[in-house]
């Protein structure tokens, strides 16, 4: 994880199965040096068939040296030995998770827009901190009521050395203001998935590069 400038952290779509593990390839080619995580995110199976589909993803993960992050699971990222976890506010205590995961894990946690959580989470002993949506998004809840504003990410950076991760519909075209305003990680997922993902990642590496 660089403090360079701002790198970009894929979330797999809810479908990794059939060609998903050969565009997550094409991708980390394209990106080397720009993505530094990937967070394995599937709902409705059972451990079993999650670590199945996660088997090829982790391998490409490691071959491009890409952190590998089980999304809500820490039964399943220790199963998978993955490099970390992402918890959301239900998902259980940073703690417990480090316990289970030992020292070199990294935790990570949802914050939503409030500054509370990022500080309750950071005390815990999260490795980084995620805000969002900041834009509508399919992966977020719509649920969620208060939308963060960059303000919140320059706070963050200003005060804090902890990593933060800007996440919700963030795409090429909206990303600059998050940019600027210190985010180390886009967390993104429909912009590189629902089209070409390889001119999705180069879109992104150039906005970031103009930030």
């Amino acid at each position: 994880m660089s403090d360079v400038a701002t790198q970009l952290y894929l979330i797999s779509p809810l479908e990794t199965g059939g060609d998903f593990p050969d565009r997550l390839e094409r991708a980390l080619v394209v990106g080397e040096g720009i993505v530094t995580a990937f967070q394995f995110r599937v709902k409705g199976v059972d451990q079993h068939e999650a670590a199945r589909l996660a088997e090829p993803l982790q391998q490409i993960c490691a071959d491009h040296e890409v952190a590998f992050i089980v999304n809500d699971s820490v039964p399943l990222a220790k199963r998978l030995k993955a490099d970390g976890v992402h918890l959301g506010q239900d998902d259980g205590d940073p703690k417990d998770a480090r316990a289970e995961l030992g020292r070199e894990a990294q935790i990570g946690v949802t914050c939503h827009a409030s500054k509370h959580l990022a500080m309750e989470a950071g005390e815990a002993g999260a490795d980084y901190v995620a805000f969002g949506a900041f834009f509508d998004s399919k992966t977020k809840d719509k649920g969620d009521a208060e939308r963060p504003t960059p303000d919140l990410i320059e706070w963050w950076t200003t005060l804090f050395e902890i990593p933060c991760v800007a996440i919700g519909g963030i795409t090429p075209e909206n990303c600059k203001p998050l940019v600027d305003a210190g985010a180390d990680f886009l967390a993104v997922s429909g912009s590189v998935w629902n089209g070409d993902e390889v001119a999705a990642i180069e879109a992104f590496a150039k906005a970031i590069g103009e930030g």
